[in-house]
C-alpha cells in the first residue's frame, strides 16, 4: 500500500497574528479600538440585568486584543505622573463646565451632522438605585478609567495623528510629532464620536494632541485620560448629573 501522505500542519494562531502585527502596523493599533466601538453596542442591546456582563465583556475584549498584539506596539513612554494628574482634572473640568459654557452660548446641541436631538438618559429609569445599578455604575467607570483610555490612545494619537501626517508610512512618524493638518484634524474628528459634546471635545483634543506632542508619550496620555473620566464620571454619580452619563 502506498504510504499516506499528510499535509503539513498550517501556522498557528499566535504565528499568523505575529505575521499580521509586522505587515500591518495599522492594523496593530486600530483594531482594539474598533473592536471596543462594536462592543459598545452590545451595552445597548441587551437586557438591563445584563447590563453589568455587557460592560464587563466591552473592557475585557479590546484590552485582550491588546495584549494579543502587545509586541508589535509602539514604545509607550515614561508616565510623567505630575503632568498626567493636573491635565487629567484640568481635562475634566473642561469637559464638564465647558459644556455648559457652550450650552448657554448655543453651541451645546448635537453635533448637527448627526440626526436627532441629545436626550438625558437617567440610567435608574431601567437599573434602579440597588445593586444591579451600582454593579452598572461601577463596571462601566472601570471600563471608562482602563480599555478606554488605552485603546482611544493607540488608535487616535499613536495611529491617526500620525496616519494624517504620512498615511502610507505613519509607522516611520514619529510619536508625537508636530504637523497642523494632524493636530487640528483629529481635534476636528474627534467630535464624530462624542456628537452631544462636540465643542468640548474639540477643545480637549486640543489639549490631548499638545500634551502628546511635547511628552511624546502614549502612557502619559492614557494616564491623562483615565484620570479624566474617572474624576468626571465620579462627579456625574456625586452631583445626579446624568447629561455626561
Amino acid at each position: 500500500m502506498p504510504d499516506v501522505v499528510t499535509a503539513p500542519p498550517g501556522p498557528s494562531w499566535s504565528t499568523r497574528l505575529d505575521r499580521l502585527g509586522r505587515e500591518r502596523p495599522d492594523v496593530v493599533l486600530v483594531a482594539p479600538y474598533m473592536a471596543y466601538l462594536l462592543l459598545l453596542g452590545l451595552t445597548r442591546l441587551v437586557p438591563p440585568t445584563w447590563l453589568p456582563a455587557a460592560h464587563a465583556v466591552r473592557g475585557v475584549g479590546p484590552l485582550l486584543l491588546v495584549w494579543l498584539l502587545r509586541r508589535h506596539l509602539p514604545p509607550w513612554g515614561r508616565p510623567h505622573w505630575p503632568l498626567a494628574v493636573v491635565a487629567g482634572f484640568l481635562a475634566a473640568g473642561l469637559w464638564y463646565y465647558g459644556q455648559y459654557v457652550f450650552d448657554a452660548i448655543g453651541l451645546g446641541g448635537r453635533l448637527p451632522i448627526y440626526p436627532g436631538e441629545k436626550t438625558l438618559i437617567d440610567p435608574r429609569d431601567a437599573l434602579g438605585t440597588g445593586r444591579l445599578f451600582w454593579a452598572a455604575v461601577i463596571l462601566k467607570i472601570a471600563v471608562a478609567v482602563t480599555a478606554v483610555p488605552v485603546v482611544e490612545e493607540l488608535f487616535w494619537r499613536a495611529f491617526l495623528l500620525r496616519a494624517l501626517i504620512s498615511w502610507s508610512h505613519f509607522e516611520r512618524v514619529a510619536l508625537g510629532q508636530f504637523g497642523w493638518l494632524s493636530f487640528l484634524g483629529t481635534s476636528l474628528l474627534s467630535t464624530l464620536q462624542h456628537p452631544d459634546n462636540w465643542a468640548v471635545s474639540i477643545l480637549c483634543w486640543l489639549l490631548y494632541n499638545a500634551l502628546f506632542c511635547w511628552t511624546r508619550s502614549l502612557l502619559c496620555l492614557m494616564l491623562v485620560h483615565a484620570i479624566t473620566n474617572l474624576a468626571l464620571y465620579i462627579h456625574v454619580v456625586r452631583v445626579d448629573d446624568w447629561a455626561f452619563w
